[in-house]
């Protein structure tokens, strides 16, 4: 049995379909018993992962944990710690942390409290395994209306900016992976796709794919505030999404594909391959 926490975000869900495909069975964690009903597992834990109760419950014959918080979580550290005990007394043979490209950036405090989390697992004495993954191509999704309709694709910094992305799909196959198999203990995989790109360059991609001109444009960052303020957004994570944006418009967030490809046994999924996937060209059946 392996235990998948954030079981019901994309990138649960994208493990455990990856996952249901080698025949292990699942254990998913959610927040909500509703959630159930969209997960691919065996059975669920239903709660909050603060609650230490509900750790000792989730362990209980498994053989591995697959550890993702909650987005920019300020209490990663000590959620950590209750799946770190759980493990120890569970006996758990596999446990594998879903941290992010560049931890040791301490301009972007959620990076900077996942480098944190993985000194504390280094010390834990568990057989551990670090997934590194970079943006995955999947966020841009969130734009998809004003790409396809507007032709216009936003970003809040540089559209110079160069970054790494990946396709989930891979990530959740990786994962997979390294959950299922010998030979990954003390590994820390940094997961990039094959390309650092600007969004000038992913617009243009994107242009290719859907028959019309897409630009990509910079929205300034007091203007992108507000708006995730009136969509609710909480106060404490526009602030570091603020401060990551500063951070991508100097240095964008790049990195490398070779060890993803090593893990895959292929070449990782290019941007343009994800762009012919997701998005439909002007004339195709939809």
């Amino acid at each position: 049995m392996i235990l998948v926490t954030g079981a019901a975000g994309k990138t649960g869900k994208a493990v455990l379909d990856a996952l249901a495909k080698t025949d292990r069975p699942a254990r998913a964690w959610l927040r909500r018993p509703e959630q159930a009903q969209d997960v691919m597992a065996a059975t669920t834990v239903v709660g909050d992962l603060e609650d230490s109760s509900l750790w000792r419950e989730a362990c209980r014959g498994i053989e591995a944990l697959y550890l993702i918080c909650p987005n920019m979580h300020p209490r990663e550290l000590q959620i950590t710690r209750l799946a770190m005990q759980a493990a120890h007394r569970g006996g758990v043979k596999r446990f594998v942390y879903h941290s992010v490209l560049h931890p040791q950036t301490e301009e972007m405090s959620h990076h900077w409290r996942k480098l944190r989390v993985e000194e504390e697992i280094f010390r834990s004495g568990l057989p551990f395994t670090i997934l590194q993954p970079c943006a995955y191509m999947q966020n841009l999704l969130a734009y998809r209306q004003q790409i396809e309709s507007g032709g216009i694709y936003p970003v809040p910094y540089s559209v110079r900016s160069r970054f790494a992305l990946v396709d989930l799909a891979d990530v959740a196959l990786a994962a997979a992976r390294i959950l299922t198999e010998e030979g990954h203990v003390g590994a820390i995989y940094e997961l990039s796709g094959p390309a650092n790109l600007s969004s000038k360059e992913m617009a243009q991609t994107l242009a290719d794919r859907i028959g019309r001109k897409v630009e990509a444009v910079q929205t300034p960052l007091d203007e992108w505030e507000s708006a995730a303020a009136a969509a609710g957004i909480a106060r404490e994570s526009i602030r570091s999404l603020t401060a990551m944006f500063r951070y991508y418009d100097r240095h964008g967030l790049v990195g490398n594909s070779n060890v993803l490809g090593w893990l895959l046994g292929r070449r990782p999924t290019s941007f343009k391959q994800f762009a012919a996937r997701t998005f439909s060209a002007q004339g195709d059946c939809i």
